[in-house]
């Protein structure tokens, strides 16, 4: 009985796994353009909640590893490879996840970044055009008046 883990070990491993299913699943949704800011705030929101949710699972992770280093000490060295062997996968899984995650975290908040300043330019090109509209619909200053022609030399 020493060489076989406790019951909790196996409750934990199934949560990991359950949740790590999920959250590739989550993360493989395929990344499209999108050009409204509040999607990707949302969007941005859940990677940050499987982040949070990642840290919460990493005590479920230590006491597998815990786990398994005891067996190696107290089992057999069949039992103990096994063992071992199913936790490198896992952390193998866990690191790959942690990576997407931090990765596609980075990438939406530098596209947030850059769609923003986009809108902001185009807000400013947008005003820059009605101001541009009201000049060439003003009316012309007469021929003779040089004053005014000079001024509106100086605002084209």
């Amino acid at each position: 009985f020493d060489s076989l883990p406790p019951a909790h070990y196996k409750e934990t491993m199934n949560t990991i796994l359950t949740w790590m299913q999920q959250s590739e699943t989550k993360l493989s949704v395929p990344q499209v353009a999108i050009a409204e800011y509040e999607i990707m705030e949302q969007r941005l929101r859940e990677f940050k909640a499987l982040q949070s949710s990642l840290q919460e699972q990493q005590k479920g992770l230590t006491y597998l590893s815990t786990t398994v280093e005891e067996l190696s000490r107290k089992g057999p060295a069949e039992v103990s490879r096994s063992y071992r062997s199913e936790l490198e996968v896992v952390l193998g899984r866990w690191k790959k996840l942690s990576a997407q995650l931090a990765e596609q975290c980075q990438k939406l908040e530098e596209r947030m970044t850059k769609l923003q300043r986009f809108q902001n330019d185009i807000r400013t090109l947008k005003k820059w055009m009605a101001e541009v509209d009201v000049f060439l619909k003003e009316e012309w200053p007469a021929l003779g008046d040089s004053e005014a022609l000079e001024k509106q030399l100086e605002q084209c």
